[in-house]
């Protein structure tokens, strides 16, 4: 049983908590017997589910409203500790359309939200390109105005939803300015001539992943989000709010690692006597708990300090996402370890684990990347106070 005395923490109100105890039965009903054979398949039944549960309601907001960061973070460590496909069916709902939430206008708001949060369209955000991942300002794809269009052309890639995504939040240089400067961001919706789906790649967790391509492929200017030339801005105003949400999804596989273990070196005999009772195995208990407490204070605290008003939380996102994806590995691994020869075999839940966790250290800004953001914080915040 997965330790909840963390929701006792001053981060969470009585409406947190509530959600979190909701959720939790709501997952243990409904998740549990949806087929993953079919990742395509198993990503909209999920996506079907949860809005049919009403989960995805939290995944956006409309003009008045406001994000609920913790909400969100808890929704993801959930089902990141029941199913990993569900917590990424759950969070591209949030990413995919957290661009309109914060910058569309009334029109795409309600063209848009209402269905997604419902769950009856899935979402998608279009940002990587080939020769530009961490590297937003290296982007190349293009988007030129035409009389009353814009005009795309180019490749996204590694674009998490692409192929099966209803509607995707696109960004293309628009040229305004040299670098991250000229781009814009875009609602683009599926089906689309000059809109197709290049490649579908193949993960280690799989996943509906895609290579879109766009060729002459017109669009209204009505699709534009916000303003020209505030497409890397948007960008990263949505990172700054679900980058803490990845931290939470890790966190999710952590604890379920820890049960896992827990599990394991108590049934587990050795010379007539629990696995457990090894010190060193006790040694690798003591890490993995540590490891899950801290991510969580930090999950949470940078969840909360964006619920309490803060404009940007740079700083606490991204440390919560290189701690959070990086201890969960570790994590995860130790859990693998302590399972022997089962916790690499096929169908084990340490060995989904080990899988699903790779990705969270490299989407939604690398690990490094992260170092370099927490580096540049620290180093602003000592120059701004002398």
């Amino acid at each position: 049983m997965a330790d909840k005395t963390f929701l006792s923490w001053p981060f969470f109100e009585d409406r947190h908590r509530a959600l979190a105890e909701e959720l939790e039965a709501w997952a243990g009903a409904n998740i549990a017997g949806i087929d993953h054979s079919d990742t395509d398949a198993a990503c909209r039944a999920l996506v079907t589910a949860l809005g049919a549960g009403g989960w995805t309601q939290h995944s956006g907001a409309m003009a008045g409203e406001q994000l609920d960061v913790r909400s969100l973070c808890l929704i993801r460590e959930t089902l990141a500790r029941h199913d990993g496909l569900a917590d990424f069916a759950f969070a591209m709902q949030g990413l995919g359309t957290g661009a309109v939430s914060l910058f569309g206008t009334e029109a795409q708001q309600q063209e848009w939200l209402p269905l997604t949060r419902a769950g009856r369209a899935i979402s998608a955000f279009a940002l990587t390109e080939p020769q530009s991942g961490s590297d937003v300002a290296n982007s190349t794809m293009t988007a030129v105005e035409d009389g009353g269009s814009y005009v795309l052309n180019g490749e996204k890639t590694w674009i998490s939803n692409g192929g099966i995504a209803d509607v995707y939040t696109l960004f293309a240089r628009t040229g305004e300015a040299p670098g991250a400067k000229g781009l814009s961001a875009f609602v683009v919706p599926a089906g689309l001539p000059g809109f197709e789906v290049a490649e579908r790649l193949e993960t280690i967790a799989p996943h509906p992943l895609a290579t879109l391509r766009f060729s002459d492929c017109r669009i209204p200017k009505s699709a534009l989000l916000g303003q020209p030339g505030q497409g890397f801005k948007i960008a990263m105003s949505v990172l700054d709010v679900f980058r803490s949400t990845v931290a939470a999804a890790a966190l999710g596989f952590a604890r379920r690692a820890l049960d896992e273990a827990l599990q394991r070196v108590t049934e587990r005999q050795v010379q007539g006597a629990p696995l457990f009772d090894l010190q060193m195995v006790q040694g690798h208990i003591a890490d993995m708990a540590l490891d899950v407490d801290a991510s969580a204070l930090l999950v949470y605290r940078a969840a909360w300090a964006k619920d309490s008003g803060a404009a940007r939380v740079t700083r606490e996102a991204a440390m919560a996402k290189l701690f959070s994806t990086d201890q969960a590995q570790a994590v995860i691994d130790k859990a693998v370890q302590l399972h022997g020869g089962d916790g690499v075999r096929r169908g084990q839940k340490v060995e989904e684990l080990y899988r699903d966790i790779r990705a969270l250290r490299i989407y939604e800004g690398a690990s490094d990347v992260q170092r370099v953001v927490i580096a540049r914080q620290a180093l602003g915040a000592f120059q701004g106070g002398n």
